[in-house]
């Protein structure tokens, strides 16, 4: 695997993201953290195979990144995947933004969803959902609106508990926690997920009394193991990752495209 140093896959600010500036993160914690953390062999082990990622590869996999979902296949993140100066939770919802304002309104996330393949009826119910429950966080102001726009600058407000931790409460990605979700759940193997196990995940993450955030979290896994999984049932490692950067929805629309026009040949 190569080493990392494209700058925006070690960024922790994104420029469309003020808030990523206004509460940085530490990047050196790999190096300040002493060798030997506890005398109990299995977190010694831990602290070792971390060492040498980070030497051998340069993963940091402890850094919270601000543009770029990377993983132990991808150092640099999805390949020709525009970041825009977005942060990766602001990319998670870009594909819906029709025409590049930042703003997300009802009808252009419709428009989006009917493009990775959920039909009429779905898809007008899922936009309303979406935008009821996510527009007034994200407003600027306190008034809300009657159009129900979603700012993408303020996403990261309506970031739910009861979730993966993959996002930090800035909308930057977390690779080690994204790589917790396989190492703790993935029992039937190491780089995908049966619904089964997606339904435990789903399960660990709850916090105590959160209902809305946990019942959230499940609907949205669902949804993305409907759409995403693979022909044995599985939802892939990839597929995964390419949620929380918005780049399984660019290659789903790709996909569905792809299938009409052969049709229609």
């Amino acid at each position: 695997m190569e080493k990392s140093d494209d700058p925006v896959a070690l960024a922790t600010v994104a420029p469309l993201a003020p808030i990523t500036s206004e509460r940085p993160v530490g990047t050196d914690l790999e190096s300040s953290i002493p060798s030997h953390v506890s005398h109990c062999n299995v977190f010694i082990i831990i602290k070792l195979m971390l060492t040498i990622l980070t030497l051998v590869y340069d993963l940091k996999i402890d850094m919270a990144r601000a543009m770029a979902a990377p993983d132990t296949e991808h150092p640099n993140g999805t390949p020709d995947h525009p970041t825009q100066g977005w942060s990766v939770l602001q990319q998670h919802v870009a594909f819906f933004d029709q025409d590049n304002d930042g703003i997300l309104y009802p009808w252009e996330t419709y428009i989006g969803i009917r493009a990775i393949g959920f039909n009429v009826l779905f898809a007008f119910i899922l936009t309303l959902a979406f935008h009821i429950t996510f527009s007034y966080p994200t407003l600027p102001g306190y008034i809300p609106s009657l159009l129900l726009p979603i700012y993408i600058e303020n996403i990261h407000k309506g970031k739910h508990p009861s979730d993966s931790g993959t996002y930090d409460t800035e909308g930057r990605y977390m690779p080690a926690n994204f790589k917790s979700m396989f190492s703790k759940y993935g029992k039937t193997s190491p780089d995908k997920l049966t619904f089964g196990e997606l339904w435990n995940m789903t399960e660990g993450n709850r916090l105590w009394l959160d209902l809305v955030g946990w019942v959230i979290n499940k609907f949205e896994w669902g949804l993305v193991y409907f759409i995403a999984k693979d022909e044995e049932g599985y939802l892939s490692k990839e597929a995964m990752r390419g949620v929380f950067d918005g780049s399984l929805f660019y290659n789903l629309a790709n996909k569905k495209n792809a299938s009409m026009d052969k049709k229609m040949s």
